[in-house]
């Protein structure tokens, strides 16, 4: 049996094993088989760790996404059963009805499932902490700051208006107005959210400031948008920013938008809180008989609140509604200025179009220069051939007055031109300048090389050149050794 190991061109690189003839003891017939000689490279346990984490962090980073979406969903539902309930009771039915039983259920219902998603979704977070930090107890990540944030999200996101679980009695005969009919109905301030005036104006009031404390949970919006977003899904957004020290937090990406469509964002800003702000003012409105408890009148006072317009024909008649006012003004202020600075950025020229506007104000600043300078020698020369011709007084100082004034202009011309000049310096693009640097450092670097290179090889043939001529000079004595045995 021969065994030979197949190389290319005599070299021992081969990894197979072939033997060639393998001559069986009962027959003649040769085979040819290869046996593998290297072994497959086998993944150290470091590594084999670090892809398990990277794998359970994508896994992670899914769950969150996805129960992010999911409680905010749930949120919204619970927002609108609540605007539901406050529309439809003073018409629809009455307090205590099984209909506002079982909105007021299905409002807390979803109350449960979403503190449910939000417990799920910060265990998530801590499961992502434990798999950053080589699975650490799960006790460190349950810092002072984390379980405070983590109290204060449940309590914003469990409260809910409770005011149909309590028991309803007969009304007084206060609360309620006899109807031409023979109905009893309910007073305005009873029917405001659905509670039975029995229970007084603190109930109304506490179920008032609930259900208006249910709009906190639109918190949830800037979670989904910072977890949904490209900038975070991005590979290489997390990789450069990882390695420039940047967090992806929800700043950094509502930066990100407000550079891409500013005017996509601050729309939808608008038109969200101008809706939920309409509604809200009149919920709290319709505590009284007032024109500002109308959705349409509520509309129009927003608008001139947020606009700080403010005609003065409608007012706000409670201090829920005042509060309401005095936070649209707020943000009406903060959005004027967003806008301006958009505004701005739009029509503001590019480095382009700045370079070629203040290249054409160069020039044309010039020729009035070359203009005003003529202007000076022509008043020069017609004074002094005024002063040759010795005229009048009155006409020497008016070509003197004229040489001052042409004088003035060239002076203020000339000074426009240099801060023109250097506001045009200060418009270089540093960046670019960096780069052109680092492109001709990287060339001299590239020369610097090759000549080195080159003077290498230079000695490498002088060396050659001087073992030649060693060799050269050797046979050369040799050979008249070889002539003349006398020379030695």
């Amino acid at each position: 049996m021969e065994m030979t190991t197949s190389g290319s061109n005599g070299d021992s690189k081969g990894e197979y094993v072939n033997c060639d003839r393998l001559i069986g003891r009962n027959s003649g017939d040769a085979t040819e088989i290869t046996v593998p000689l290297s072994l497959p490279k086998r993944v150290t346990p470091a590594e084999g760790n670090n892809l398990y984490r990277l794998r359970d962090r994508k896994f992670v980073l899914e769950d969150k996404r996805r129960l992010c979406a999911w409680a905010l969903g749930v949120a919204l539902l619970g927002i609108l059963l609540m605007i539901i309930r406050a529309e439809m009771c003073p018409f629809v039915y009455h307090p205590g009805s099984s209909y506002s039983f079982i909105i007021n259920c299905s409002i807390s219902m979803s109350t449960a499932c979403l503190l449910v998603l939000i417990i799920a979704f910060h265990y998530k977070d801590i499961r992502l902490f434990i798999i950053d930090h080589h699975h650490v107890d799960w006790r460190i990540a349950m810092t002072r700051h984390r379980v405070l944030f983590i109290s204060l999200e449940l309590l914003v996101c469990a409260v809910h208006p409770v005011g149909s679980y309590w028991e309803v009695a007969v009304s007084s005969p206060e609360s309620r107005a006899q109807r031409p009919d023979g109905n009893t109905s309910l007073s305005p301030t009873a029917a405001v959210l659905c509670v039975s005036a029995w229970h007084g104006e603190r109930v109304v009031d506490v179920e008032l400031l609930l259900s208006l404390l249910m709009f906190l949970r639109l918190y949830l919006v800037h979670r989904a948008i910072l977890l949904h977003s490209k900038v975070l899904l991005s590979a290489s957004y997390r990789s450069i920013g990882s390695l420039n020290n940047i967090n992806f937090t929800f700043r950094f990406v509502l930066k990100v938008l407000m550079d891409k469509y500013p005017a996509r964002t601050l729309l939808a800003f608008i038109l969200l809180f101008w809706l939920v702000a309409s509604w809200m003012l009149t919920l709290c409105e319709r505590q009284k008989p007032v024109e500002t408890g109308n959705m349409d009148t509520a509309l129009w006072l927003i608008a001139i609140t947020f606009l700080t317009v403010g005609y003065g024909d409608v007012s706000p008649g409670t201090s829920c509604g005042k509060g309401v006012c005095l936070l649209t003004g707020v943000m009406g202020v903060a959005c004027t200025a967003m806008l301006v600075a958009v505004v701005t950025k739009k029509l503001a020229l590019n480095k382009g179009e700045k370079h070629v506007h203040f290249f054409m104000l160069d020039i044309q600043i010039s020729k009035r220069i070359r203009h005003a300078a003529a202007n000076v020698l022509r008043e020069c020369w017609l004074r002094h051939r005024t002063n040759l011709s010795r005229r009048s007084s009155a006409e020497q100082r008016r070509h003197q007055r004229c040489l001052l004034e042409a004088i003035r202009v060239f002076r203020h011309l000339r000074l426009k031109q240099r801060k023109l000049r250097d506001y045009a310096s200060e418009m270089v693009d540093l960046p670019k300048m960096q780069m052109i640097m680092c492109d001709l450092s990287a060339n001299w670097n590239n020369s610097y090389r090759e000549l080195e290179q080159r003077i290498l090889s230079m000695e490498q043939k002088l060396d050659d050149l001087n073992r030649c001529f060693q060799q050269t000079s050797e046979l050369l004595s040799r050979a008249l050794c070889h002539r003349n045995p006398d020379i030695r």
